[in-house]
């Protein structure tokens, strides 16, 4: 028996339950199953049951997916390279990652005039990890201004993965900074559509809800743990 469909019912339970102790409609809630390393068959499966945001970072084996489910709305998240924009921005409905201009300008580029324009999510190094990719909260304002000039990106909101901890409240610490960023970009630039809060994991996604993540990135907690990437 396939467990996914029913990972799948467990973690919109756990949205719903937290939405209910922070008082948010669940409605709001966007989210996107990370399917990265997973087949075809799980990703199809959980498509079956209702879902319809993807996550990927592979290239490669998300042509595979995305050739397979059209139907699906298509996330790239993490660190892109020069060489993968032109895929990215025609394939690819929205990129959770972008973290200089280099990058949004060749999305922009790439982006065919006959699609809406790409979703971008700016992505912040939030306590500045020397590991992590993302832009510095210094540099950000810059970023979402010049980007702001780009006609072929939709400017959404912030993305992190702020340093892991087990305690509840170090958990909301991370993700409030985040949310207080994308308050305070958005009043100076006044950005329309600036609102969405791309943050929360598996192990996290409770305490991302209370702070206002709009858009929360579920892997492990769907499809099980990662296989091995494909290459």
């Amino acid at each position: 028996m396939n467990p996914i469909p029913d990972n799948l019912s467990q973690v919109r339970r756990r949205i719903k339950t937290a939405c209910i102790e922070h008082q948010r409609d669940h409605r709001s809630i966007n989210l996107i199953a990370v399917s990265k390393t997973k087949s075809v068959a799980d990703v199809a499966s959980v498509f079956e049951a209702g879902q319809l945001h993807f996550g990927e970072n592979y290239l490669q084996e998300a042509a595979l997916k995305v050739a397979a489910l059209p139907a699906a709305h298509w996330h790239f998240i993490g660190a892109i390279q020069s060489n993968k924009t032109r895929v990215i921005a025609e394939k690819f409905s929205y990129v959770h990652g972008v973290s200089n201009f280099k990058i949004a300008k060749r999305l922009n580029d790439h982006r065919p005039a006959s699609l809406e324009p790409l979703g971008i999510f700016f992505q912040v190094n939030i306590d500045d990890e020397a590991t992590k990719s993302g832009a510095s909260a210094e540099l950000l304002y810059d970023l979402v201004k010049a980007c702001s000039n780009l006609p072929q990106l939709s400017l959404m909101g912030l993305m992190a993965i702020p340093r892991p901890s087990l305690d509840f409240q170090e958990q909301r610490a991370g993700f409030r900074k985040l949310a207080l960023l994308r308050q305070s970009i958005s009043n100076q630039l006044d950005l329309t559509g600036f609102t969405e809060l791309s943050m929360g994991m598996s192990n996290d996604l409770e305490a991302a809800i209370a702070e206002g993540a709009t858009w929360v990135r579920i892997g492990t907690a769907i499809f099980g743990a990662r296989a091995p990437k494909i290459t």
